[in-house]
């Protein structure tokens, strides 16, 4: 792993990738990364924090990226991965390998948060990338949009979860259902309140 010197290093390079994942704070699912490489001649307006957006506007956004950009990619990391290694290093490992997807590899790469996966791009983190920089927002956004589909499909798979409406996080609904029905096979077994459940 090598870190840049400076905020502004990625400014003398070319293909500047942009990275952010999606599902780490959630009871249920995979955690998701994107990986997207931005073309400056095909600017996109609006690219923000998915989270400061509403659905409907990261929906059109995500097509605008995966239409304009020079590259993305997705990267997962499942519910049992989450179990084996801990959500940190999963969310770490689904970001390395939405990188290594990309059809066209970065020379430099921005993550968002404080902490880089380990690996041999010449990288940095930043803290609110996502509000900050425009190649993570769009990654935020595919990562985002992504995850949503998942949850959505899941609904099918796990009736009465009501996966599509929370999207795995600990709502009330959610947590009701959990006390219903018992934990299903995407959720993670080492999470408060399943991993009391598993054990009971």
């Amino acid at each position: 792993m090598q870190e840049a010197d400076d905020l502004f290093a990625s400014l003398t390079y070319e293909l500047t990738a942009g990275v952010d994942e999606a599902g780490r704070g959630a009871l249920a699912g995979s955690v998701i990364a994107a990986a997207v490489i931005l073309d400056p001649d095909q600017p996109i307006a609006g690219l923000a924090d998915s989270k400061a957006l509403s659905a409907a506007r990261r929906e059109v956004l995500a097509k605008e990226i995966k239409l304009k950009a020079k590259a993305w990619a997705v990267g997962e990391a499942t519910c049992d991965e989450v179990d084996e290694i801990n959500v940190l290093q999963a969310a770490m490992l689904a970001m390395k390998r939405a990188v290594e997807a990309l059809k066209v590899q970065p020379d430099f790469v921005q993550v968002d948060g404080n902490k880089l996966p380990r690996w041999d791009y010449l990288s940095e983190a930043i803290v609110k990338g996502d509000a900050k920089v425009q190649a993570i927002s769009a990654a935020s956004i595919i990562a985002k949009t992504t995850r949503d589909a998942q949850m959505v499909a899941a609904e099918k798979s796990y009736p009465g979860y009501h996966f599509a409406v929370h999207k795995g996080y600990g709502t009330a609904e959610h947590l009701a259902a959990l006390e219903k029905l018992g934990p299903s096979e995407i959720h993670r077994k080492t999470f408060s309140p399943i991993k009391e459940m598993v054990k009971a």
